[in-house]
């Protein structure tokens, strides 16, 4: 164990404290106790509601293989053509160290951007995106490594990538719920004062309202205003003038929680970054640039049998989660099955996304020259699907605020109904990405 070093195992072959001259950082004493383990990348998996091209682009080609019921059998790899003259550990260890190349590349542009926020933003997300891989490659390809030390620095990347990705879900969060106000009021909450006062403010713009989703059909509007006609106080005749007066306090009520969880999250990952289990995590991938913890038998192993197993187990996993959704009603747009906001409907649907960045990084490992355009998708369905259930999470812990107006919890309430159609919606993209076409359903 590295001294300070959070439970990430040294290697065994590597004097005590690690390249730190590399490195310029060494260990530290009083190292943070260890993280418990995280699949990929800690409770905020994904692109921080950004869908970045990196992610877009990657995921080998698929041949699917798809039963008479519809449902997905698995997956057989287009395995790369290189891959036959290579051992598996040669195609492992190449791979991993591009991956800690990258994140030692994003750590020095991340220091030397000062205060540049968004370059040091830019840096935070390459530096997640290469922890991301090292450790669903860690995951996926276990049986090949050194098991114990692969476990350890899986765990403190999911640590780190979980910690970095909190301030960038909140800015992104706000920004979804400002704009979703916007689209429903017909003007920026900045711009309610004068509504709240006259009750009607603006209501001529609402015209040109513009969706969020990257698929977003006029659900989320059609039944936010539902909602808003059945749900208005009873003493006043129109309804949109009831969410106007209550959409400034709303956005401001919003804008404070957001900013302050943004600004805990910056505060958080600053600690992070200067803390000894930072530092060695830092040193473990500094070792594993230059040597892989791989198990020796992978040296024997030819790369076009070693690995394309363990890829395809990973998508098996996948073809099961998936199994286990509720696609059939789900591929019905308008079913209302999402409006429910329970964490118990919504895990499934998240489990799903991380084996799906799972199964496109297993594969980007075998075939890194294709791509698989169906993974793609459905991954950034499922992306929209968590952004949106996480802001309306945030919609409806804000309407618990006590001593809020009647006003503000109902324009919370709408936002809240608003963001779970954008669930719905989510799902039905998912649905219709994954599943193979059929005739248009009737009735």
């Amino acid at each position: 164990m590295t001294p300070g070093g959070a439970g990430v195992a040294q290697r065994h072959d590597q004097p005590t404290g690690g390249p730190a001259g590399r490195l310029g950082i060494g260990y530290e004493p009083g190292g943070a106790p260890g993280a418990r383990s995280a699949v990929v990348d800690g409770p905020y998996g994904g692109n921080d509601g950004m869908y970045g091209p990196d992610d877009a682009s990657y995921g080998p080609v698929m041949a699917s293989r798809t039963g008479d019921d519809g449902t997905d059998r698995g997956a057989a790899p287009d395995i790369g053509d290189d891959l036959a003259s290579h051992t598996a550990e040669e195609v492992l260890a190449d791979y991993l160290h591009q991956q800690s190349a990258d994140f030692l590349r994003s750590l020095r542009l991340h220091r030397e951007s000062g205060s540049d926020a968004e370059g040091a933003g830019d840096a935070a997300r390459q530096l997640r995106r290469a922890a991301r891989r090292i450790s669903a490659t860690l995951h996926t390809f276990r049986p090949l490594t050194e098991e114990a030390w692969a476990d350890q620095l899986r765990s403190e990347l999911g640590w780190l990538s979980g910690t970095l990705a909190r301030e960038q879900a909140c800015a992104a969060r706000r920004e979804r719920l400002m704009a979703a106000l916007q689209r429903l009021t017909g003007r920026g909450p900045e711009r309610s004062d004068r509504g709240d006062r006259t009750g009607r403010g603006e209501r001529g713009k609402r015209g040109d309202r513009t969706t969020t989703g990257p698929a977003t059909s006029s659900a989320a509007s059609s039944a936010a205003s539902s909602a808003a006609s059945s749900a208005a106080p009873a003493g006043d005749p129109d309804p949109d003038g009831a969410l106007s007066a209550g959409a400034a306090r709303a956005g401001a009520l919003l804008d404070r929680q957001l900013t302050l969880a943004r600004t805990r999250a910056h505060s958080a990952a600053l600690q992070a970054l200067g803390s000894s289990r930072f530092h060695a995590v830092a040193d473990s991938v500094a070792v594993l640039a230059s040597e892989a913890p791989l198990a020796r038998t992978t040296a024997e192993l030819p790369a076009d049998e070693a690995l394309p197993p363990l890829a395809e187990q990973a998508h098996r996993r996948l073809a099961e989660a998936v199994a286990a959704l509720p696609l059939s009603r789900a591929g019905y747009p308008y079913n209302a099955a999402a409006l429910a906001a329970d964490q118990r409907q919504d895990a499934p649907w998240h489990q799903v996304r991380m084996l799906v960045r799972l199964s496109r990084y297993a594969r980007e490992v075998i075939a890194p020259e294709h791509s698989d355009l169906r993974l793609a998708e459905a991954g950034r369905a499922l992306e929209w699907h968590r952004d949106a259930a996480e802001a309306a999470a945030a919609a409806a812990a804000a309407a618990r605020t006590p001593r809020i107006t009647p006003a503000t919890a109902y324009a919370l309430g709408v936002l809240h109904a608003d963001q779970r159609h954008e669930v719905e919606a989510a799902r039905f993209a998912f649905g219709r990405v994954w599943l193979p076409r059929t005739p248009d359903r009737k009735g």
